[in-house]
């Protein structure tokens, strides 16, 4: 039987849901689900943690040097953890891409990303070529298996469970070459990306910093999130960690809107899993409008102030 140790993602008071998507992915595996709660004071998110469905138990390790998600500190850490257990598991976000691989470094064995769809405790699917492609990875059965879980491919798990908390002391002392500095966000009071049921993003259209602010209005109005276009964070209309497509951030919000934006292929790799996909573009010819749901051609310039004096 296996035995699964996921890595939890939380910024310290609240669980980010990639980690109860981590758990619908354990659960396809079969097999015992231990989750690791790393950081500093992290009693609350280990409580949190423990009433996901189907978590044997909560392993806690608090530690001041692990207040900071450095992968340098978490890795050795987990590294510490994971003798008995045979697959570790983490989200396929930006928290995840970091830590996971280096996890899988000093495992000694090569990393599984982005696991879509579970055929077996040692088969797995996942996307290549933008999403064009899916083959099937089927690493030795007598090795751990370090992998990431596509959050996009995946329902959270529900939160009925009551696991047991296990606090652990820390093993390992504070990396020496690496220091953690700070953290900034450019997103304010707006839902998380990632996490966000509704994303309202711009691309190259908006043809300016400040016309972006539109997007920001309209996101703001209905409570979204703010993405945007590789075209759009080149042109350095917005930040870079808004950038939603391959080489950015995989969503899978119940509604998104594109706004200006033309729907190259990397771009629509990053919203295939999106509940609901609204396009706006004056090019009827726009890629965009193969994927979405509903379609306008029009002149974002016009529909979003439409669009705001109908909401109120």
């Amino acid at each position: 039987m296996s035995k699964i140790l996921i890595i939890a993602e939380h910024d310290g008071t609240s669980l980010n849901i990639s980690t109860a998507k981590c758990v619908s992915c354990a659960q396809a595996i079969g097999g015992e689900i231990d989750i690791a709660v790393l950081g500093n004071g992290v009693d609350a998110v280990a409580a949190e943690t423990a009433a996901l469905d189907s978590v044997n138990k909560v392993i806690a390790v608090n530690a001041e040097h692990l207040a900071a998600p450095l992968a340098v500190n978490w890795a050795s850490e987990v590294l510490a953890l994971s003798a008995d257990y045979s697959h570790l598991l983490g989200p396929s976000t930006t928290f995840g891409r970091d830590l996971m691989p280096r996890i899988a470094a000093l495992c000694g064995v090569n990393q599984v990303s982005d696991i879509m769809e579970v055929d077996g405790a040692y088969a797995f699917k996942r996307p290549v070529y933008a999403g064009n492609a899916i083959v099937r990875v089927e690493p030795a059965s007598d090795s751990k298996v370090v992998a990431t879980v596509r959050t996009a491919s995946w329902k959270a798990a529900g939160s009925g469970g009551n696991a047991s908390v296990d606090p652990v002391n820390a093993s390992r002392s504070p990396a020496a070459h690496t220091r953690y500095v700070g953290l900034s966000s450019e997103g304010g009071e707006r839902p998380d990306l990632q996490s966000a049921v509704k994303v309202v993003s711009g691309g190259r259209a908006l043809a300016s910093e400040e016309n972006f602010e539109l997007i920001y209005q309209l996101a703001d109005k209905i409570g979204a999130g703010v993405g945007a276009s590789r075209a759009a964070v080149d042109a350095g209309y917005c930040p870079n960690d808004m950038q939603v497509g391959q080489t950015g951030k995989i969503i899978s919000p119940d509604l998104y809107m594109a706004f200006g934006i033309s729907g190259a292929i990397q771009h629509v790799t990053g919203i295939k899993d999106a509940g609901t996909i609204v396009a706006v573009n004056k090019d009827s010819e726009a890629p965009i409008f193969e994927v979405a749901d509903i379609g306008l051609v029009a002149d974002l310039f016009n529909v979003i102030p439409e669009l705001e004096g109908l909401l109120g």
